[in-house]
């Protein structure tokens, strides 16, 4: 979570802990939004990963079970900090063969048929089971009056960092994508080495930002492919940034733009976190139930439902399509947008950098929520278990927990 962000629980003082000391520590269990009918020609299967992405499991089940990796579906893309249990989809294989997996650092869990595809996003939620270490005892109460507040008022909706890339730039890069600066767009992903960048990806930085861009290509380690690909394509098109980012897979190219909207979200909630459940007039209202938006024309008459944790107020995913706030909650919004220099209504509309947009609620319900003392043989942590609904982003309730204090290790993850 981007660190200047401004918290919601100000009232309590940083509390110290660390997390991800071992990947146990960080465990979520995907909350399905259906369960498989039991039968059909694709086989959801509940695997539990650790320390690799969902990427990379799908990846590594495809090569092992001789299938294309677009044959696999999944609701949830997770990291790989951490030990998640979640469901895929393999279309055409039959479950004896998918049982009969042997591979490091994924288990089957168990697996029913189903008549289509797990799509992204079929998600009702997350559970989180997250081990914090390193609390002072004392502390231990103001953790849980934290975790109440939030139960209360709600999880302030940030985009997490995992939005914005190793180095936090995604959303300049979509900047770029979209305001049609494919040159500035090419150097941030391949170019512009840096002291803290490892050393063989400094090394193919340095080479892309002089222009060697085969050499470069030669040189991105494991996890980097898109870079690569990239080089190879500037390569091929004699520097030519437009061409050669074009080059690139629609997804990747979405996941920029999608974090330069992210990071216009967060400024418009960064604004308002103080009052994240309360309206102001011409705010668009979310629906929790539902998931529809409408305008709120009277406050006061609304503000029972949001204290319900019914409603919610919203901030803008800029694009097109999106439901524009009016009277003060406009004025706030605008605003915001052309300080960062955002205008929606230039925003591609085609094409893979298109920009349809909608609306995210300022706050997420933090539900099911526990606070244990244990021990293990490493020492005394405070488990925490909450779920949050599909989007929301468990970092956002820790750093309203630790706010500038935690300390998050890196576990033992394998190369993506």
């Amino acid at each position: 979570m981007p660190s200047h962000l401004p918290y919601l629980t100000v009232e309590f003082p940083p509390i110290a802990a660390s997390i991800r000391r071992h990947l146990d520590d960080f465990q979520v269990d995907e909350l399905p939004a259906y369960d498989p009918c039991g039968s059909g020609d694709h086989v959801y299967v509940w695997i539990e990963k650790a320390g690799i992405t969902t990427r990379r499991a799908i990846l590594d089940m495809a090569a092992a079970l001789g299938v294309a990796s677009s044959t696999i579906g999944a609701a949830g893309r997770k990291d790989a900090r951490g030990v998640t249990r979640q469901l895929v989809s393999v279309e055409g294989v039959e479950p004896s063969r998918i049982r009969a997996l042997d591979l490091p650092r994924i288990r089957i869990l168990d697996m029913a048929r189903h008549r289509s595809k797990l799509r992204p996003g079929s998600l009702r939620g997350n559970r989180f089971t997250i081990r914090l270490r390193d609390v002072i005892p004392a502390r231990a109460g103001d953790v849980r009056e934290v975790l109440r507040v939030l139960a209360a008022r709600g999880v302030p909706n940030y985009f997490g960092a995992q939005r914005f890339g190793m180095r936090g730039d995604t959303w300049a890069v979509g900047r770029s994508l979209v305001l049609g600066d494919f040159a500035s767009a090419a150097k941030r992903i391949v170019g512009e080495p840096a002291a803290e960048d490892p050393a063989p990806v400094r090394r193919a930085r340095d080479l892309a930002a002089s222009g060697r861009f085969g050499e470069a290509a030669t040189v991105w380690p494991a996890g980097f492919s898109d870079c690569a690909r990239l080089c190879r394509a500037l390569e091929r098109t004699r520097g030519d940034p437009q061409r050669a980012t074009f080059s690139l897979d629609r997804s990747v190219l979405g996941f920029y733009v999608s974090a330069y909207q992210a990071w216009l979200f967060n400024r418009v909630l960064a604004a308002r976190v103080g009052g994240l459940d309360r309206f102001v007039r011409g705010d668009i209202a979310f629906s929790h139930r539902t998931g529809l938006c409408a305008v709120v024309a009277d406050p006061a008459a609304e503000q029972a439902r949001a204290t319900r944790f019914e409603i919610s107020p919203t901030g803008p995913i800029a694009g097109y399509a999106m439901l524009a706030p009016q009277d003060e909650a406009g004025a706030i919004e605008q605003a915001i947008l052309a300080e960062a220099g955002c205008a929606v209504n230039d925003l591609p509309r085609t094409g893979p950098l298109r920009c349809i947009g909608g609306r995210r609620p300022f706050r997420s319900p933090l539900e099911e929520i526990g606070v244990d003392s244990k021990r293990d043989q490493t020492g005394a942590y405070l488990e925490l278990r909450f779920t949050l609904p599909a989007g929301s982003y468990a970092t956002a309730v820790l750093r309203e927990i630790c706010k500038n204090r935690l300390e998050d290790g890196r576990a033992d993850v394998g190369d993506d």
